[in-house]
This record gives structure tokens, C-alpha cells and sequence, in this order.
């Protein structure tokens, strides 16, 4: 018997793993490979996903030797994304591969306690009032395993997914794309060099540069797949696409990873039913672009994470879990339009060139460029409040450098233990009360910021609120300057669930408390 039980140990689950372990929850990690993948899709953190890993004093074990990068790209399109102007404490993409994130987390998962059976995987499940039994096979044969709950992250394909029956509804492949890992003959023999995208009448053509000698080609035709989906792909797949592509012959040899994939685009139509939920791509796919559904996931499994958690514990208020969907379907809907818009941006068709153009001229422009940088790192996204909410209620909390009676230290500091927070500004007593009430799952923090008493909410607050105006989950959009912040109560995931004076009785503040972190506690 395990409290939790997730299918799939790449990044997302074990993330996910490592959250619940922090609540003392009982986790078994169902893997169904037996040694960790060495191949990465991905290889970049954005700066949102940067923030939450700081949450948990992860950020500096990830940042170690590895560069950071203040640009991205959209859709390929000059000038580049311009990601130091963000308001984040992370104003970067982080260059990791993904099979090296996937190792830290597991590493992680472990020292917390997570129990992780590599060679396992989910082959049945059926769900009742009180729980879920899965029907596991491993090395031994199957077996049966039961749990409270089941979080499926096990992928595009996900098993979890099938088996509960969950919708999938989106839109199939209209591009053909293979990847490979392999060495160049001749570097100079691509027409944009490494790393470069040359873009033709015939699709388009990526490199970058991995580990010497080793090069990422990618290629790009928009045209439906062949039904081969499952036929592993080979060198010569590979060397045809690029032929076809840029109308020369291109020498490749010692493939290292051989891969195909397409821009089919999917979405769950819930990320909860009863007692099984899903995560990462298991819940969405979409053309990879930027590393957006690695982070997606990511930023999904801390989002779900001290609620399910919370569920487990027994003090979790009503609709707690449930608004795990409600908070990120929008944003990974939102996602998903976005890479549809890059790439139909990318399509070598001559029409398309006026359309490019236009974006380019766009993209020079400030608020525009910083409006794109938002979306693509996360940090645009808020939670809608209702009523007449704080500007920073939903959002992000800044990032603030603060002095306690213990010394120096900052917000992220505060959340690594994983609860709530409850800051008082002003370095008073006047939350106590409600503090005791909600202790221990919210911590009582008196501080006062480098400003002194209070924080104002500046110029760079309202921006970040009007970005998000328009964004899949609305905050509040009329932000007023110099308006005082003297208590602030955080979310285990950094997202602010009210703000106001430091007033035991302040309008809205008992509310909060009731909706994220339940009743209070029995004297």
C-alpha cells in the first residue's frame, strides 16, 4: 500500500515525487526503464521553472557548470527573445540536458525517501471510492499495488491515460521530423553552419552543437507522416530528410539517438478523474519548441504537488485538488496554441515570408519582445482571483531580499521547506493569531525588505500584471503604483494567495487561508 503512486520516473514524476515526499507522503515511482535514458529532448530550464527549483533550494545544484543563455528564439525569427528584461530572479534559460535534470531530480526523489522500482510499469489499473489498484509487471511478473492516488506521467502515450479512460482530444500530424545525434563529415557542408536553422522551400534544417563530436541534426517537412510511426528511424532516414530539405547531400555516420516526432497537438479534456490524475505530456503534446513541454510539465508537478499532498494529510479544503486543473489546464491550452503559432510561422512556404517579416518588425519592438519572452518563460502566468483581488494576488511572488532577526535571506529561502507563508513586512506581531491557527501548515515570517517597512508594488509589478491581462488565466489588471504591500501569504509554489495590510483582521486574509490552507488547526 503507498499513499501516491506515479507511473513514469523522467523529470516531471520525479519532480512531482520529490514535492510529496517534502509532506512526509508515502511515493512509489513505477519506471519501466531499467537504466535512466542517456538521450535528452530537451535542454533548457526557463526561467519560470528556475524560480520553483530555487523554491526548493534546487536552483544552484542545477546551475552548476552549466551555461546560461538570456535569449530565446520565436519561431527562428531575429531579433531574439530578450529574457534579462524579464522581473524574475532567474532571467535566464538554463542549457541542461534533460537527461541530466531527470538524474537530479531522481537523486533528489531518493534522499527525500521516494520508492523507485526501475524495469516497472502500469498494465491495468481500476479505481474505487477509496483508491486506486494498479496492476503492475516487472521483472518478477506482475503484480498488484495498491494507493490512494495515481498520477500518470508516463508520457505522449501515457498508459495511465488509456487505461482511465481520459479524453484526449486535439489535432494530428501535418509535419514529418527526425532527429538525430550523429557526427558531421563536414560541418560546413550545412548551409547555416552549427549551431544554425536554414529554412527552404522544402522544410527546415536545425543544428546544434552537443558534446564534441557530437552534432543535433534536425529536419522539419511539412508534409503528413507516413503511417511508420512506430519503425525506428535509421541513418539513411535521416540523410534523405536532409537531402530533401536543402538539395545536397550531407555526411553523417556514428548515429548516437535516431528519433522521429510531428506536431501532433493534444490536450486532455481534465487532468483529474477521482482518484487518477495526469501530468507533463502524459496530460498534452505539441511540436517542440524551446523545451516549453518539459518546463510545462515541471511547473504542472509543483502546481499539483502540496495539494495532493495536502489531499493525502486529510487537511485539504474542498475543490484544493480539483483547482490543480482548473490552474493549469488554461496555461497548457495557451501553451500549445503558442507552438502551433511558431510553427505555422516556420512554414517554408513563400506566403508565409510577408508574415515573418512583419514579426520580425514586431519582435524589435519592446513591450512586444517582452510580452513573447513572458509567455515562452513562464513568467507571465497568474492564477485568476475572484473580487477585488491585490495586483499580485495569483502571481508569481517577487523574489524580495529580506532581513529576520536570524539575518539576510530571501522569499525563495522561505518556501524550502515546502508550506505556506505567511510574511509580515512591517516585522510586528499583529499575525500571530491567525499564524498559530494555521501552524504548521503555514509559517509566520516577520521581516522587513531593504525598503523598510512594507513593499511598494512598482512600475515593474504593474507591467508584469498587465502582460498578463490577456494571458489564459487573468489577473488582476489595474495594478496601482506605490501601493503598499505590508503582509504578504504564499502558496507552497511561490504563487501569492493574498496580499494586504499586516492586520490579523484584514479583509480577505482569513479567506485565503480557508481556501489553499483549510480549516485551522483544533487548539
Amino acid at each position: 500500500m503507498a499513499d501516491v503512486i506515479i507511473a513514469g520516473g523522467g523529470p516531471v514524476g520525479m519532480l512531482l515525487a520529490c514535492e510529496l515526499r517534502l509532506h512526509g507522503v508515502d511515493v512509489v515511482v513505477l519506471e519501466k526503464l531499467t537504466e535512466p535514458s542517456p538521450h535528452s529532448r530537451a535542454f533548457r530550464l526557463q526561467p519560470r521553472t528556475m524560480e520553483m527549483l530555487d523554491y526548493r533550494g534546487l536552483a544552484e545544484r542545477f546551475r552548476q557548470g552549466r551555461p546560461e543563455w538570456p535569449k530565446a528564439h520565436f519561431a527562428g525569427l531575429q531579433p531574439l527573445l530578450d529574457l534579462s528584461r524579464l522581473t524574475s530572479s532567474h532571467p535566464y534559460s538554463l542549457l541542461i540536458p534533460q537527461a541530466h535534470t531527470e538524474r537530479l531530480l531522481e537523486e533528489r526523489a531518493t534522499e527525500l525517501g521516494a520508492r523507485v522500482r526501475r524495469g516497472h510499469e502500469v498494465t491495468g489499473l481500476a479505481q474505487d471510492r477509496d483508491g486506486v489498484t494498479v496492476l503492475a509487471t516487472g521483472p518478477e511478473g506482475s503484480y498488484d499495488l495498491r494507493s490512494r492516488f495515481l498520477v500518470g506521467c508516463d508520457g505522449g502515450r501515457s498508459t495511465v491515460r488509456k487505461l482511465a479512460g481520459f479524453d484526449f482530444p486535439g489535432t494530428g500530424a501535418s509535419v514529418t521530423a527526425l532527429l538525430g545525434d550523429v557526427i558531421l563529415d563536414d560541418p560546413g557542408q550545412l548551409p547555416s553552419g552549427v549551431p544554425g536553422t536554414t529554412r527552404t522551400a522544402q522544410g527546415l534544417l536545425m543544428a546544434v552543437a552537443l558534446e564534441a563530436p557530437y552534432v543535433r541534426v534536425l529536419t522539419t517537412e511539412f508534409r503528413p507522416p507516413q503511417d511508420d510511426s512506430e519503425v525506428p528511424v535509421t541513418l539513411d532516414d535521416l540523410r534523405e530528410s536532409i537531402d530533401r530539405v536543402i538539395g545536397t547531400p550531407v555526411g553523417i555516420r556514428e548515429p548516437r539517438w535516431l528519433s522521429r516526432f510531428s506536431d501532433a497537438t493534444r490536450l486532455a479534456g481534465r487532468y483529474r478523474d477521482g482518484r487518477v490524475l495526469l501530468a507533463g505530456d502524459a496530460a498534452h503534446i505539441h511540436f517542440p519548441i524551446g523545451a516549453q513541454g518539459l518546463n510545462l510539465g515541471l511547473q504542472e508537478a509543483m502546481n499539483l504537488g502540496w495539494k495532493l499532498a495536502a489531499e493525502v494529510r486529510g487537511s485539504a479544503p474542498e475543490g484544493l485538488l480539483d483547482s490543480y486543473h482548473d490552474e493549469r489546464h488554461p496555461v497548457a491550452r495557451r501553451v500549445l496554441g503558442e507552438t502551433q503559432a511558431q510553427l505555422a510561422l516556420m512554414n517554408p512556404d513563400a506566403r508565409t515570408d510577408p508574415l515573418r517579416e512583419l514579426f520580425g518588425e514586431l519582435l524589435a519592438l519592446a513591450p512586444v519582445n517582452a510580452h513573447l519572452s513572458g509567455l515562452v518563460a513562464g513568467t507571465d502566468v497568474g492564477y485568476r482571483q475572484e473580487g477585488d483581488a491585490h495586483p499580485w494576488t495569483g502571481r508569481a511572488v517577487p523574489d524580495l531580499d529580506l532581513k529576520t532577526e536570524d539575518g539576510r535571506t530571501r522569499i525563495a529561502e522561505l518556501l524550502h521547506p515546502g508550506r505556506g507563508v505567511l510574511l509580515d513586512l512591517t516585522d510586528s506581531d499583529a499575525l500571530s493569531v491567525p499564524a498559530r491557527k494555521w501552524a504548521p501548515r503555514v509559517d509566520l515570517v516577520r521581516a522587513r525588505t531593504l525598503q523598510g517597512a512594507g513593499v511598494a508594488v512598482d512600475a515593474a509589478t504593474e507591467r508584469a500584471v498587465e502582460t498578463a491581462r490577456e494571458t489564459v488565466v487573468e489577473t488582476a489588471t489595474e495594478a496601482v503604483v506605490e501601493t503598499v504591500v505590508e503582509a504578504v501569504l504564499i502558496r507552497p509554489d511561490g504563487h501569492v494567495a493574498w496580499a494586504g495590510p499586516a492586520d490579523a483582521a484584514a479583509p480577505g486574509l482569513t479567506d485565503a487561508l480557508h481556501t489553499w490552507f483549510g480549516p485551522p488547526a483544533r487548539p
